[in-house]
């Protein structure tokens, strides 16, 4: 895929990921349906198995998970040096994708964490405080349901029906809640069932 950036498109792309960063309540990942909007249905800068492959393979990797926005900004900017294959401009342009998406999604909200936290931590006691704290567990669980159905939505395979994926990803989101299995097996689980065409 090629697509043609310019450099106010690269400033837009890093003032979507400042934005982006101080709504990233419980980590980036609950960002993931507006990056997807942004990025493949408003710009198509990526195409959608770019976009999921990004996330789940920063799952899979150790590390921690915001490793998927470096993905995106690696493979945004390959597709604006013509692809991998293009050469070491494509490569430039991957790790410049890279530093912008990552240090639009970091520097916002490592700011205020830092700040915050502090501030919270001698305030824990208020009432105000734990209210706060209670109040945004169900916004997390939502972002967190919405993430999960634009991955979901996006990735399905031509001539195999959707409630395959549905009826995977409610026993993946069951699986997670209710044992300790470790992430890689559901990952491996679900490589083997896409192999095998049942999703």
């Amino acid at each position: 895929m090629t697509i043609a950036m310019q450099w106010h498109d690269w400033l837009a792309l890093f003032g979507q990921y400042l934005l982006l960063s101080l709504l990233s309540i419980s980590g980036a990942i609950t960002t993931v349906p507006d990056m997807h909007r942004y990025l493949v249905a408003q710009h198509g800068w990526l195409t959608e198995a770019q976009f999921t492959s990004s996330v789940a393979i920063a799952q899979a990797a150790p590390g921690p998970n915001v490793l998927f926005v470096a993905l995106m900004g690696w493979n945004v900017g390959l597709n604006a040096g013509g692809g991998i294959g293009a050469g070491p401009v494509a490569w430039l342009l991957g790790f410049f994708g890279l530093m912008v998406t990552m240090v639009g999604i970091m520097l916002p909200s490592t700011t205020l964490t830092y700040f915050a936290t502090r501030w919270g931590h001698r305030n824990r006691t208020r009432r105000e405080v734990r209210a706060f704290k209670q109040g945004m567990a169900p916004v997390v669980v939502g972002l967190l349901i919405a993430t999960g159905w634009v991955l979901a939505g996006g990735n399905q395979s031509p001539g195999v029906p959707a409630w395959h994926l549905w009826l995977l990803s409610g026993v993946a989101a069951l699986v997670v809640w209710r044992t300790r299995i470790h992430l890689l097996w559901l990952l491996g689980c679900g490589a083997a069932l896409g192999a095998v065409g049942f999703v």
